[in-house]
């Protein structure tokens, strides 16, 4: 997994834990808007053809994802919640370079900073769940997804400028990564 340089709290996964419902819904807004991503990089790069298969793959599998999660919720009676904004995700966001090839890298190594991000914590989800709870291994797929997404944004990454330069702009990226999430309150997100 990418070196994140700040680890989840265990005070983050109690709170996710005694809200679960909570989660579950933030949860499903996360992958809809994780697929929405995949899809704006199609809109916003028609002229990159390396990246339209695989964000139209990514964007695939995260509305599978959120179908999936979507299940869980209705089978708990539980509703999918109102449209917010992200704050970890907009200030990440709000990091990026704009325009040119400068601001497709930031772009995909910030949705590969997300994705890492959101490996750790599923999979921390996954291993804290009763073995006995259906979600445990939906949990854990997801964790492995999510994994692999991670890494795709990485290597397209690389496709467009030199490896050191990527590895250089990631360090920075997730130094600062580091701080968002430290400074976030803990609530039963995903992010």
């Amino acid at each position: 997994m990418l070196n994140l340089r700040v680890p989840t709290s265990k005070e983050w996964l109690d709170v996710v834990l005694a809200h679960f419902d909570e989660f579950l819904v933030d949860h499903a807004a996360c992958e809809r808007k994780a697929s929405a991503t995949g899809m704006s990089f199609v809109v916003r790069y028609p002229d990159r053809p390396e990246l339209l298969e695989p964000m139209i793959a990514f964007a695939r599998e995260e509305l599978e994802h959120f179908h999936l999660v979507y299940r869980a919720i209705a089978e708990r009676g539980l509703q999918l919640g109102a449209d917010y904004r992200d704050v970890y995700v907009g200030e990440l966001r709000a990091l990026a370079r704009r325009g040119g090839t400068e601001g497709l890298v930031d772009a995909l190594l910030v949705a590969g900073v997300v994705e890492a991000r959101g490996c750790e914590r599923l999979k921390l989800v996954a291993e804290a769940l009763p073995a006995t709870d259906s979600l445990k291994s939906l949990y854990l797929d997801l964790a492995r997804s999510e994994a692999r997404h991670h890494a795709l944004f990485f290597r397209l990454a690389k496709q467009f400028v030199p490896e050191s330069e990527v590895q250089r702009r990631a360090d920075d990226l997730l130094e600062k990564e580091a701080a968002i999430l430290v400074g976030l309150p803990l609530e039963p997100r995903v992010h």
